[in-house]
């Protein structure tokens, strides 16, 4: 132990480390799905930035640990962004730099049982603080929150129902600050017992009487995903397939059905033809068709990424816009500034247009739905808004087409049983090349996910169930409260400086001489 240490009195080997360590945690995520290790997964961060000599050097260890946080999770940007994605990784890494200065404030040397018993609850809060910041969509949005890994997890999805993402990110990062305290603080292991005990208490709380969705029904959605469609032509030979797809769930008693993200390329307004031939299909299917278009509107300037929702008689009149916009992927950023990233890698050439507010859409049946594209199913508070409106199934229409061969679509797709448990509704996660998955209102999987390789069409049978969960009424408490514990701390440490200057002795100074004053007769 004693040679790793000296190994690690090098800056660029300590740095070195502290990326890897950073990097850990993305083993929890699709594809590899090892939710179980997101609960260890910070240990060695938190042991490297608690060992640092320095306040300033356990900053640095976190502000490198969050670059290789942020690369790992988004490595799969990297055809698309080159370069820009280790300024991003840098840029955003440094919102850990206050995480690692108080990973060794509360951690470091040999801490009181108190200080112990504060960094379970503060270290968390940090945590929770960097992804609320983070999560900001300029910054690249919700992407890889450490919460997220549970998706699989029946308990976890029961917790998220009443405190969302946020909760599981809180209640995993104080697991990993109790295993970190139990390895090497021994003054801190009863504090990290009850953090573990109270963890676990929580959870089965929250199983045993947060409210469970009540099914009071059932839908039959279709997915239809045709896969990859390259070369000349592509938008038309895309929607050819989509069609013939379609067209084989004639009589299959289908409610809904649902295209991918930019499932067509063509405006409807410039293109009327294709209005007429989904509408056909709408007839044949006896279902309305959540159709998504991405193409320069003819009534108005600009591109949009749209969902739009076609009956038998043609579009309803039923759109959505897409209101977050991805950076760099359909708008860049300043981009008076970043413009040249067109020339390094697949950056927007042109900046799409933002719609103004959310939709939720009557496609009869007595169903509601409400749509969200592509990375907008990441953020929570646009599923919970939905739930809230009165939409019956939450709907993400998406395509990762261009990261086929990596983690993303998988990830992409486990984001929707988050959205699900939170809401207590059923989500739908369909895509044009995979992965579409479909969850029930508990976040469970229902059915079998359509992978990179699927062109097919699919029906789900799809529970629905109504009542509001504790994250829908309540929202995003576990980050008000973390604002608040981190507030307390700011205005504790505050008054603990300002009573130790006050205490502080005051500098000696010699008494002045006055004029009628000598050394030989004082007072004279």
């Amino acid at each position: 132990m004693k040679t790793f240490h000296r190994w690690l009195a090098s800056p660029w080997r300590r740095s070195l480390v502290a990326v890897l360590a950073g990097a850990l945690p993305v083993f929890s995520f699709p594809a590899p799905s090892l939710w179980w290790f997101a609960y260890v997964a910070l240990v060695p961060w938190i042991l490297l930035a608690r060992s640092a000599a320095t306040g300033r050097r356990a900053a640095y260890d976190g502000w490198l640990g969050g670059l290789g946080f942020m690369l790992a999770v988004h490595h799969w940007l990297l055809p698309n962004l080159h370069v820009f994605i280790f300024l991003i990784a840098g840029l955003l890494g440094a919102l850990w730099a206050p995480w690692g200065w108080l990973v060794r404030r509360f951690l470091g040397g040999v801490p009181s049982p108190g200080r112990g018993a504060a960094a379970l609850v503060v270290l968390p809060s940090a945590w929770l603080a960097v992804e609320l910041v983070r999560s900001w969509q300029g910054l690249g949005g919700p992407w890889g929150m450490l919460g997220s890994s549970q998706w699989q997890v029946e308990p976890a999805l029961r917790l998220a129902s009443v405190g969302g993402v946020w909760l599981l990110s809180f209640l995993v990062v104080a697991v990993n600050v109790a295993v970190a305290a139990l390895v090497s603080v021994r003054e801190a292991r009863i504090p990290a017992v009850a953090s573990l005990v109270a963890t676990a208490a929580a959870t089965s709380a929250a199983w045993a009487w947060s409210p469970r969705p009540q099914v009071d029904g059932r839908v039959r959605i279709a997915v239809v995903q045709p896969g990859i469609v390259d070369g000349t032509a592509s938008a038309d030979r895309r929607f050819d397939r989509e069609e013939q797809l379609t067209r084989g769930l004639i009589g299959q008693d289908v409610h809904l059905v649902v295209w991918g993200e930019s499932s067509i390329g063509f405006d409807l307004g410039a293109r009327p033809d294709l209005a007429r031939r989904v509408a056909v299909l709408s007839r044949q299917t006896g279902a309305d068709i959540l159709v998504n278009v991405d193409a320069r509107r003819s009534d108005r300037p600009g591109i949009y990424k749209s969902s739009v929702l076609i009956g038998p008689d043609g579009p309803t009149g039923a759109r959505y816009d897409k209101m977050r916009l991805v950076p760099f992927g359909e708008y860049i950023p300043a981009r008076s500034v970043l413009g040249w990233a067109t020339s390094v890698g697949r950056a927007a050439g042109e900046d799409r247009r933002r719609g103004t507010e959310q939709v939720v859409m009557d496609v009869g049946h007595g169903l509601r739905i409400g749509p969200m594209i592509c990375f907008e199913t990441a953020f929570p508070d646009m599923s919970r808004h939905l739930a809230a409106d009165g939409a019956d199934v939450l709907l993400g229409q998406s395509s990762t087409s261009t990261f086929q061969h990596s983690w993303a679509p998988e990830q992409h797709a486990s984001l929707a049983a988050l959205r699900a448990a939170e809401t207590g509704r059923p989500m739908v996660h369909a895509t044009l090349t995979g992965v579409s998955a479909v969850y029930g209102p508990g976040g469970q999987r229902l059915g079998p996910w359509l992978g990179t390789d699927a062109s097919t069409a699919r029906v789900y049978e799809v529970p629905l169930a109504h009542g509001i969960t504790p994250y829908v009424r309540y929202g995003d408490w576990p980050v008000h409260g973390a604002l608040l514990i981190l507030a307390a701390l700011c205005a504790t440490e505050g008054m603990r400086a300002f009573r130790t200057r006050r205490s502080a002795p005051g500098p000696r100074v010699r008494p002045a001489r006055t004029v009628r004053e000598s050394q030989a007769h004082p007072g004279h």
